[in-house]
């Protein structure tokens, strides 16, 4: 048995047992301490604490669901490869942190396992060492240190507390908690990616297929949406209306530079970036649970788009460009069948998994009190998720302008049984958490036109991305004609510029004159080089007066005999 399958199928039955004991906790409203005590030196004593509810346990049973149908994938994915048994470790690694960060009810602990992540999400990223995934790799790990700092900074602020156990306080409300609210929101927008973070999630595609399924489903960039989650009732006391601008816009950018994207990979990132948008808006109106509901079901289409993206990309000789993919549909019918499954719950299809949550997170949105800016931008962002995935579909699948010629277009054994479970899970999970999660349903009334709306805009935003996907050999593209516009809205608002190069080029060129005025000034000499320097100099005259003393005492002798004379 190889190591991969192993993990795997540990993972596996891990899983299932987490969900069990994640659906009979949700039935009997039971919440579970634990605290183990791991060092006791005469009075003082060292306590771990553990929380196991409803929500951690449910989150930590699809997150060891994930990894294991990834962990196997990544038996065939790596095989080629010289340091599989690192990668494979490092994946573990990863695994273990994201579960460290749910079950902690202690901002300490939670710091450990939210460390973890971004330490070893680096580790992944420059996987391929080369330069790009060197830079891609600084930017992830830079950008996730701010969110690091907040965290660090929230804990000494808790010390206004008794204790660092969060969850002991969230009924809890003090003038003072305001700054905790909002270093807890910073940690979480950082995490998360949102604006102005965003550049770091689509430069993280440089990490291995496996690992960008398993990044953008349920571990990295979800741990600040379900961080937020945990402190959602502290948001209840403050006005949220600027964040909630803040992740609308990310939601917006992120599913209309997808629609400029070329890089496979990169549009299923950007596609994550809109869906975290769409999470983090709706759980700054006031709806958490709704927030972790499509967290869910976003993992499992998510990560089942990703895994069939690999598979393609291994087949296409590792290129990433959708205009050297077509017709695949006749090569590979088991992954573009699950690709297609999964584009589709993507887009909100009804009755297919991500349906039960969008849906109803629209409608919620719909009797909220918020401008209609809002309500449009939720229904458009709605809409260009359906436009770009209609695109992927017709370039990948459809058009027959495939002029790359290194293909080896095989379907792998185990990657397509890793891909069998997440298909099942993106058809029916959505309901079976629908039904779990919201055991009291509410009734939602609406008028005709608002009730159909989501259904108009997918409609729509479907056929605006099949036209956007006709591009003749003498068409006049409109896309040209305003270069700088398409250049502006493909490149994610400009972000990547800001992020690198505008940070970086102030920072070093004041660094040059501290550099100059401090290290290499006078105060170089005069402080940190004057013992060396005295002790050189007595050194050098230690060694003339050794070498030289005869003459010396000839010459000396002279000049006070000369002295005397005058």
């Amino acid at each position: 048995m190889s190591l991969y399958l192993l993990g795997g199928l540990l993972l596996l039955l891990s899983s299932f047992s987490f969900l069990f004991m994640g659906f009979y906790f949700l039935s009997l409203d039971y919440i579970l301490f634990l605290d183990w005590e791991f060092l006791t030196v005469n009075s003082c004593s060292l306590t771990m604490t553990f929380l196991f509810d409803w929500m951690s346990l449910l989150f930590t049973g699809f997150v060891f669901m994930i990894s294991s149908m990834v962990v196997y994938y990544s038996e065939s994915y790596m095989t080629n490869d010289q340091d599989s048994v690192r990668f494979y470790f490092l994946v573990l690694l990863f695994i273990i942190s994201m579960m460290m960060m749910i079950v902690s009810p202690n901002l300490i602990s939670i710091l450990i396992g939210w460390d973890g992540l971004g330490l070893v999400s680096y580790c992944l990223v420059i996987y391929f060492q080369n330069f790009k995934s060197y830079c891609a790799g600084m930017l992830t790990i830079l950008t996730n240190r701010i969110g690091d700092v907040a965290i660090l900074i929230s804990i000494a602020w808790m010390l206004n507390f008794g204790s660092w156990h969060y969850i002991f306080y969230m009924g809890l409300w003090d003038s003072w908690n305001f700054y905790l609210v909002l270093l807890i929101i910073l940690a979480g927008f950082t995490k998360s990616a949102q604006i102005p973070f965003s550049s770091w999630l689509p430069a993280a595609m440089a990490a291995p297929t496996p690992v960008s399924s398993l990044v953008h489903s349920s571990t990295l960039v979800t741990a600040g949406v379900y961080l937020l989650i945990r402190f959602s009732s502290l948001l209840n006391n403050i006005d949220c209306s600027f964040f909630i601008l803040l992740s609308m816009l990310t939601m917006f950018m992120a599913g209309l530079g997808a629609n400029f994207e070329f890089d496979l990979k990169k549009v299923i990132a950007l596609s994550t970036l809109s869906q975290l948008g769409l999470m983090m808006s709706i759980l700054f109106m006031g709806f958490p649970d709704l927030a972790f509901f499509h967290l869910l079901t976003h993992a499992f289409f998510k990560a089942l788009l990703f895994l069939c993206a690999g598979l393609m990309i291994h087949c296409m000789n590792d290129s990433q460009d959708i205009r050297h993919m077509g017709l695949l549909i006749n090569q590979l019918p088991f992954t573009c069948t699950c690709f297609c499954i999964s584009s589709l719950s993507l887009c909100g299809l009804p009755f297919m998994s991500g349906f039960y949550s969008k849906d109803v997170i629209l409608e919620m949105m719909s009797m909220t009190y918020y401008s209609v800016f809002v309500f449009f931008i939720f229904f458009i962002s709605v809409g260009l998720t359906v436009s770009y995935s209609t695109r992927l579909i017709y370039y990948i699948l459809s058009q027959s302008k495939n002029n790359y010629v290194s293909v080896n277009l095989v379907e792998d054994n185990i990657m397509m049984k890793s891909m069998l479970l997440l298909s099942v899970l993106a058809v029916l999970g959505g309901s079976l958490l629908s039904w779990s999660l919201f055991k009291n349903p509410s009734m939602i009334i609406l008028p005709f036109l608002l009730k159909i709306q989501p259904i108009l805009f997918v409609l729509l935003g479907g056929w605006i991305g099949y036209e956007l996907c006709f591009t003749g050999l003498f068409m006049n593209l409109y896309t040209l004609g305003g270069y700088f516009v398409s250049f502006f809205f493909g490149s994610m608002w400009f972000m990547p510029y800001f992020s690198t190069i505008c940070s970086y080029t102030g920072i070093l060129s004041l660094s040059r004159v501290f550099n100059e005025l401090m290290d290499n000034g006078w105060g170089e000499y005069g402080v940190s080089k004057s013992f060396l320097m005295y002790g050189s100099f007595m050194s050098k005259l230690y060694l003339f007066y050794q070498v030289n003393n005869i003459s010396i005492f000839m010459g000396v002798f002279v000049f006070i005999f000369m002295i005397t004379l005058i």
